[in-house]
């Protein structure tokens, strides 16, 4: 099975999948859902049985997997594909992820018919982008699924979303198109620094180029701002908010779980590969920029009052660790914010799907609206507790491991900066603990008003939180649907992302194997190595004499 291209097929099936569920004919709308669901299942399967049997953990090799044929020879731009442990890893997370959310969203779209179809369409139409920005392995090539994402992820957003779902769309394609352009410039001015030929855009070929330190800065900040808009970073941030809460929460969860990722995932493949010098040179600006996001988004999470926007603004301080421990440049804190990449997909994907699941309840995302739902709903309280104290990273959660394999190695070189981000770590406990209170333990707004306007007698039943209206001169907001704890396919949505959060909490030991080898071959390919403590070279001799 060596000779199987596995990675297209990964690209292949959930494209024809895609074509096949835009294809039906709306009286058979009904069909989108389970065609998507089990074509993402499939996908899913090729993917553990293509890890299992064709990736060599610990192998001298690059990249496996590897397919490469040429595609448009005359601008040496190459069909290449190749997966190192971190390409895996990540590719594997958005596989599992996809089939969750396409059951989190199995209601998104009551209304049948073509909406529904092609809603469904576009979300797993999402599956071969990712798997392809994470597989190329020729720049241009990269380059084009980088900006294909943008295509499924606008209309989703602005033909699906909730209120000002069209300004948040607009607000992400613009933001995103930039970073996109100032990118080409910089992909079009490396290959006229390189080799050139008919494969003249591959990874190898650009790698190691002797292109001189000012032309090599501009090209580094040309990759990095694309990739600082897409992670998202301080100050470049201001549409992931935006299109957090507009978008429903399974195209949030892929959005902030998944593909914005490859903004990180792009720094290290591309700006410290390709640019060594130059990102040592940017290093104590971009930690700078990273403890501003760590501390700037949880700041502001604290007083968020929309839950989507609150867990938005949380994964703008994760990023900052995630950055943070990528410039650190020591083995420890680059394992670390690698897999805390695959870490954050799961937990914000829980706080995401989970909140999407009290919206569907209540029928509002504001926080002041809940209280005391922990009684009623016990499964679904404790749900959000276990994906809130991951995203604080309490230890025997995968996010602990995590940050705390960032704070360590990012203290050996940067002691001032990881004195301020670990006070990250501090906010976010309060901002966590603080959503849980508010929505699941406070007091039930019981007192409202009937169609009259005039006060509504709080019943036994309003006092237990069955259904009430809301005062304080807001409109009145009743239920949507009663109140009632998880069901068996919310239950088969949570239960993954819970037991991955858990049992890479003990046990994450195959992720950072997997990612080990790569980890290395990056610090080599930038020129650095780990700090090692100075130790006096008679310490630990005896040196007392009588004379």
């Amino acid at each position: 099975m060596d000779n199987m291209p596995w990675l297209t097929l990964l690209m292949v099936v959930p494209l024809v999948g895609s074509i096949a569920v835009a294809a039906l004919p709306s009286r058979s709308s009904a069909l989108a859902r389970p065609i998507a669901l089990g074509v993402s299942l499939l996908t899913l399967v090729i993917g553990v049985v293509a890890a299992a049997t064709s990736f060599t953990r610990g192998s001298d090799q690059q990249f496996q997997m590897v397919e490469q044929h040429e595609w448009i020879p005359q601008l040496g731009v190459s069909y290449a594909l190749g997966v190192d442990g971190i390409a895996l890893s990540l590719i594997l997370m958005a596989l599992v992820l996809m089939p969750i959310c396409l059951l989190a969203a199995w209601d998104d779209v009551p209304e049948g018919g073509s909406r529904e179809k092609g809603y469904f369409a576009l979300l797993l139409l999402l599956l071969p982008f990712m798997v392809g920005v994470f597989a190329a392995t020729d720049v241009f090539l990269f380059y084009v699924f980088f900006e294909a994402m943008l295509v499924p992820v606008y209309f989703l957003i602005g033909m699906y979303g909730g209120e000002r779902r069209r300004a948040a769309a607009v607000k992400f394609l613009l933001f995103s198109l930039v970073g996109g352009l100032i990118m080409l410039v910089g992909v079009i001015a490396l290959y006229l620094q390189g080799p050139g030929g008919s494969d003249g855009f591959l990874l190898e070929r650009l790698t190691g180029l002797d292109i001189g330190g000012t032309t090599e800065r501009w090209l580094f900040l040309a990759f990095f701002i694309a990739f600082a808009i897409k992670a998202p970073m301080w100050p470049v941030h201001t549409w992931l908010p935006d299109a957090a809460t507009a978008a429903r929460p399974a195209v949030a969860t892929l959005l902030v779980g998944v593909l914005d990722k490859v903004g990180t995932f792009g720094m290290i493949r591309f700006c410290l590969q390709l640019f060594p010098e130059a990102s040592r040179w940017a290093t104590p600006v971009v930690i700078t920029l990273a403890v501003v996001s760590v501390l700037y988004g949880a700041i502001l999470a604290i007083g968020q009052r929309d839950m989507m926007r609150l867990i938005a603004f949380t994964s703008i301080s994760h990023f900052g660790f995630i950055v943070m421990g990528i410039f650190a440049f020591t083995s420890v804190s680059q394992a670390g914010s690698n897999l805390y990449m695959i870490n954050h997909g799961f937990a914000t994907a829980a706080l995401f799907l989970i909140a999407g699941m009290l919206v569907a309840r209540r029928g509002s995302k504001r926080i002041d609206d809940y209280g005391g739902w922990q009684r009623a709903t016990p499964l679904l309280a404790g749900s959000f507790l276990v994906a809130g104290l991951a995203t604080l990273s309490l230890p025997g959660l995968s996010t602990f491991v995590s940050e705390f394999l960032v704070i360590v190695g990012t203290w050996s070189r940067y002691p001032v900066a990881t004195a301020f981000a670990v006070w990250g770590v501090v906010l976010a406990a309060i901002y966590i603990l603080l959503m849980y209170k508010r929505i699941f333990t406070g007091p039930p707004p019981v007192v409202g008003t009937d169609e009259g306007g005039d006060p509504a007698e709080s019943s036994d039943a309003d006092r237990e939180y069955l259904g009430v209206d809301i005062d304080e001169g807001r409109r009145p907001l009743r239920l949507t649907a009663p109140l009632r704890d998880l069901g068996l396919r919310e239950k088969l949505v949570v239960a993954p992302i819970l037991a991955v959060l858990i049992g890479l909490g003990f046990f994450p030991k195959p992720v950072l194997d997997t990612l080990g080898p790569a980890v290395e071959r990056t610090l080599q390919i930038v020129g650095v190595s780990d700090t090692t403590p100075s130790v006096p070279a008679d310490a630990g001799s005896t040196t007392g004499s009588d004379d």
